[in-house]
């Protein structure tokens, strides 16, 4: 079983020797992960990989490969009904007409509401259409269906319909290595190329050689700076939530534009950029960068492009405290205003299908903000985002 997954680490492309592989074998004779699946999912990792920029392809292999593995201690236990299963079963499906009647509380009334909730409430309740619980359509709670609501304590989405999530969520990085289409996202990119010479003499030039060599009467061997793209790109990178249906498009446009520009910085943010983003998806909530910062660290003559579908409550750009997941002093059109101002050659890139913008309010939103700069993650999208920057 560990040579096939150190074969299929090699296969995923993680750069990982064989002499790694005897120490796992080694730190693995010494008993150092026990019988503890996760103590072995960290032994491994420190050992086989080093370099966290393939964290991420090492995850999927190990997902993969031990797919299924269980500990000494869960392979004993009693088999017993899975608490999904029982939560699935409080899970209300409405008819249209049904969810028709009920009514969406508008931003101030719904805060209003879940503190007073918060005071009256005693205990757990599931089903019902008050109190905070589960499956029931409250605007509070999980595994519910309100028009507007607070989503707290759910796995994930189900009807796209909350305004705010209470709890902390996890995203990845995306893959700066995925090939899907990145190909041709490359050609479509090269609209934004300015050529110039710049950093170290290392190139040999031959046109110059041969003049000094013919003026000097031997060989005169001249060097020059390679030709770059010399524009630079700020590249905005929403992630999570709705976004996970389109991470393929991203990735690939992330791994072309890694390869194309010599000046390229990222970061990440959520639906909107309020007043800080990331640059880790895994450490988002201790390495955070200020906006503000960004903004005074990247020059105005850098092209700043967004990559989102836009698709969010339009209290998230409108409202101060209408970010999905925490409360930010300033609404998020005032932080994209910001970064206009400062960036005036920006574009937004958005894999929804242009033909379905006009079906969410908040795209709309948010092209008004752009100043009609939203274009679709396509090839001919892309390109016509690049004549827009370049102008």
């Amino acid at each position: 079983m560990l040579l096939q997954f150190f074969t299929a680490l090699r296969d995923a492309k993680v750069p990982v020797s064989l002499k790694e592989y005897l120490i796992l074998l080694g730190a693995l004779d010494r008993g150092l992960a026990g019988h503890d699946v996760e103590a072995f999912y960290f032994l491994s990792r420190t050992a086989l990989v080093k370099d966290e920029a393939h964290l991420d392809r090492f995850d999927r292999v190990f997902g993969t490969v031990f797919k299924g593995l269980q500990t000494r201690g869960e392979a004993v236990e009693p088999a017993a009904i899975p608490e999904e299963w029982l939560r699935k079963l409080t899970e209300k499906y409405l008819t249209e007409a049904e969810k028709a009647e009920l009514k969406a509380l508008g931003w101030d009334k719904l805060f209003e509401t879940l503190k007073q909730r918060l005071a009256e409430q005693k205990g757990r309740h599931q089903g019902g259409s008050k109190w905070i619980g589960t499956g029931g359509t409250s605007p509070f709670g999980a595994y519910g269906y309100n028009p507007e609501g607070i989503r707290i304590g759910q796995d994930g989405n189900r009807n796209f319909r909350a305004v705010k999530v209470w709890d902390k969520r996890e995203f990845k990085d995306l893959d700066d290595d995925r090939e899907i289409g990145a190909r041709n996202l490359r050609l479509a990119l090269r609209r934004l190329r300015r050529f110039a010479r710049t950093g170290a003499a290392e190139e040999l030039d031959l046109d110059g050689t041969i003049r000094a060599s013919a003026r000097q009467g031997y060989i005169d061997v001249k060097l020059r700076p390679e030709r770059r793209n010399a524009v630079k790109v700020l590249l905005f990178l929403d992630v999570g939530g709705s976004m996970d249906w389109h991470i393929e498009q991203a990735e690939a446009l992330f791994s072309a534009a890694r390869s194309e520009f010599k000046h390229l910085a990222h970061y990440y943010f959520h639906n909107c950029p309020y007043e800080a983003v990331w640059t880790e998806n895994r450490r988002r909530h201790e390495a955070q960068t200020p906006l503000l910062d960004v903004i005074r660290t990247y020059g105005s003559d850098y092209r700043l492009v967004f990559v989102g579908d836009a698709s969010m409550s339009p209290y998230e750009i409108a409202t101060p405290g209408g970010s999905v997941e925490h409360w930010n002093a300033e609404a998020g059109a005032v932080w994209m205003q910001r970064l206009l101002d400062h960036f005036p050659k920006a574009a937004w890139l958005n894999p929804v299908p242009e033909t379905h913008w006009g079906y969410t309010q908040s795209i709309g939103m948010m092209q008004r903000l752009i100043a009609g700069r939203m274009f679709p993650l396509t090839l001919d999208g892309l390109d016509a985002a690049a004549r827009a920057l370049v102008r």
